[in-house]
This record gives C-alpha cells, structure tokens and sequence, in this order.
C-alpha cells in the first residue's frame, strides 16, 4: 500500500475504528515511528490482546498475535524466547493487564523476561461497555460503579498502580509512566518507549511503559474535556516519570559476563 509523506511504513494508512479522543491511535503511531527508525519492521511483533487493542492488527504493518484475555504475557514469552533477535511488544490495557491478566504480567517480570510492554491505562473497561476497571479512580463512575469507586465498598478496593507494583520486581530493569493528553507528554512518552525498545533489543530484562490514556466515550466527555480530566485527575494518581531505570547496571553485568566468558 502506497504511504503518504511522513507516514510510518510499519503504520497502515487506514480510517481508525477508535472513538474520538482515544489515545491508541497517538500511542500506535508512536510505536511505528520507532520500529521504522530501528530498522525492525521485519523482525517486530505484537501481541494485542482481547479489548481495544483487538483492533491493533488493523493497524499495524508487520507481525501480530491476538492472545486471549490476559495471556498476552504468557505469549510474548514464548515468542522472545524462540526468536530472540526479534523486537517482541505486548500491547494491554488495563483490565486485560492488571485484572484476568495479573498472575502473567507479575510472573513475566519477575522472571525478566525480554520483551517491552506498552500498557495502555484508561481508567475504565472501554470495549465492553464502562465498567469499572483495577485503575478506576476514587470517586470515579462507571458502569459497575454508578456513584463512584468506593474502596470502603464490598469488591471496590483501590486503584492498582501497576508501574510502582512491577517495580519492585528484581526481573524488570525498566519502568516508565507517561501519558498521551498534551503534545509535551506524546514527546516525553515517545522516549520512555524509545528506551525500553532499545534495552530490549540490548537483552536486559523485563521493560514496561505504561500510557495515561483518555476515553471520553466511556469517561461521558468531550475530547478535550478528557484531556484535562487526565491531566487533573489521573496524573496526581500515577505520576509521570521514569519509575525504575536499571539499565546501566544490566549493562555492565552484561558486559562483565562477556568479559568472563572471553577470559575463559
């Protein structure tokens, strides 16, 4: 299919699927950017799972894998494993990752396992209808939570920060936040998933961004409405930032080892 100027070859000029608003379609883009300028098209490869992100395979331009519900993990650890020069992304959001999808996101990182996971957090269940998700806000309402999240609730609880969780694992090197509302946070995003990619590509252990992303459709918003109710709301809940970064100490066992494997 013939690209327009600019467009990401990895990246299929089609009409989206995504409502108005929704940051997959920013998120997407920043994903197919990259792999172009790393040169992995051919060897790149995505696990999109059960959700929005089923649409994934309409979107992108090279290899996919639609594991089912939370299995993503579990895939993606088989497929680094066998092809291990290839770039491996698990593509979640959060009721897949941090719900049905816990044990395997908990268990892979823990393990190191290496592959990059790009984890999409709305807030919310945006494909089956606005149900109250691990990540819904306090106070927030969803289908499931018609006056709120109430962690005094019986089953409410409170919102997971899946990032802070995964890094206090010993297997995740790499851990970042950021968030897709405002032109500066695409950019800085950008580069939290530049260099988990990267590290990846390097052979250190398990790498995770998560995305701050808006769902107007399900959050009742206008587009810029859920802009700034991200900004005001969700950001003081996950901070943005890199959360754990581990990469220069990964390296340098790397580079011991290979010394002590030369040397021998």
């Amino acid at each position: 299919m013939k690209k327009l100027r600019g467009h990401p070859r990895s990246l299929y000029e089609v009409s989206t699927k995504y409502c108005g608003g929704c940051g997959h379609g920013v998120i997407h883009r920043i994903i197919t950017e990259l792999i172009d300028e790393m040169g992995l098209r051919e060897r790149a490869i995505i696990t999109n799972p059960v959700g929005c992100a089923i649409w994934a395979d309409l979107y992108f331009d090279f290899d996919s894998v639609q594991p089912a519900h939370g299995r993503t993990p579990a895939a993606a650890t088989g497929i680094k494993r066998v092809l291990p020069d290839h770039l491996v992304i698990c593509y979640q959001g959060d009721g897949d990752m941090a719900a049905i999808g816990t044990a395997e996101m908990i268990h892979a990182a823990n393990r190191g396992e290496k592959f990059t996971t790009v984890f999409v957090n709305n807030a919310i269940y945006g494909m089956t209808g606005g149900q109250m998700a691990p990540t819904t806000l306090v106070g927030q309402k969803a289908a499931t939570a018609p006056w709120g999240r109430d962690p005094g609730a019986a089953g409410m609880g409170y919102p997971i920060r899946v990032a802070e969780l995964l890094s206090g694992l010993e297997g995740s090197r790499y851990i970042a936040r950021g968030a897709v509302n405002t032109a500066a946070n695409v950019r800085k995003t950008r580069g939290y998933i530049k260099k988990a990619l990267e590290a990846q590509m390097r052979g250190v252990g398990f790498t995770m961004v998560e995305v701050l992303s808006p769902c107007p459709t399900n959050w009742g918003m206008e587009p810029l409405g859920a802009a700034e109710w991200l900004e005001e709301r969700m950001i003081p809940i996950f901070p943005l930032g890199e959360i754990k970064n581990t990469l220069d100490e990964a390296a340098g066992a790397a580079c011991a080892a290979a010394a002590g494997e030369a040397a021998s």
